[in-house]
């Protein structure tokens, strides 16, 4: 029997214009920054992965540089090491997007697919890029668990799902029971402010991670 082939879910094009600020914004990277990939960001890892991880937007120049999530930037540091301790990667992380780097079962998007001035997506521009959120749930069809990173993200994914706010408050740490024996575990942004600050600690994400390992371990 043939395995049929995943469905991919729809992405923003190249030059999307769904959202004149971020699109103002790319242009304007586009001439200062002309050698970065100034473009929405597409997720990395297999479709077919039981773990999706949900981010805010690309960094300036992080993500939005290289086309490639949490990569160049400190916190695809933190993030890309906790997935290699909990048997998410293989291989090395060298925070550029031909390291060679593999993701297992496995796979990392963005609430916003394109940079956002100050880091800081309103809240129009988070409704506005849903739809590609929406489609990559649809498309992983073995999903059975998914990291929030940050109360944007969280709000984008129950949104995506059609689930109420009030019923799945952000916490960092706390894991929400979803429809189809699913799961949502939340954590902290694992952002350089975030780190330094001290409100999350490597502890404090790796142990997301930790729970998260576990239940897929005894699914």
């Amino acid at each position: 029997m043939t395995e049929t082939a995943p469905h991919r879910p729809p992405q923003p094009s190249h030059d999307c214009p769904l959202c004149p600020r971020l699109e103002a914004f790319r242009e304007k990277n586009r001439r200062k920054f002309p050698d970065f990939h100034n473009a929405p960001v597409p997720g990395f890892g297999p479709g077919r992965g039981r773990l999706l991880i949900v981010g805010l937007a690309p960094g300036l120049k992080g993500a939005n540089a290289t086309g490639r999530p949490f990569t160049g930037d400190y916190a695809g540091d933190l993030l890309y090491a906790t997935l290699d301790r909990f048997g998410f990667s293989k291989g090395t992380f060298k925070a550029r997007p031909d390291d060679g780097l593999k993701l297992l079962d496995c796979r990392i998007v963005n609430a916003v697919r394109c940079v956002p001035p100050e880091n800081k997506p309103k809240g129009k521009e988070v409704s506005t890029c849903r739809q590609f959120l929406e489609g990559e749930l649809q498309a992983m069809t073995e999903l059975k668990a998914i990291v929030a990173l940050g109360v944007v993200a969280h709000k984008a994914v129950v949104a995506a799902l059609g689930l109420r706010q009030v019923a799945h408050p952000f916490k960092h740490g706390a894991v929400h029971a979803l429809p189809d024996d699913r799961f949502l575990a939340d954590s902290y942004h694992c952002s350089r402010y975030n780190t330094n600050t001290g409100r999350l600690t490597t502890e404090m994400f790796q142990s997301v991670f930790a729970e998260v390992r576990r239940r897929l371990d005894e699914d």
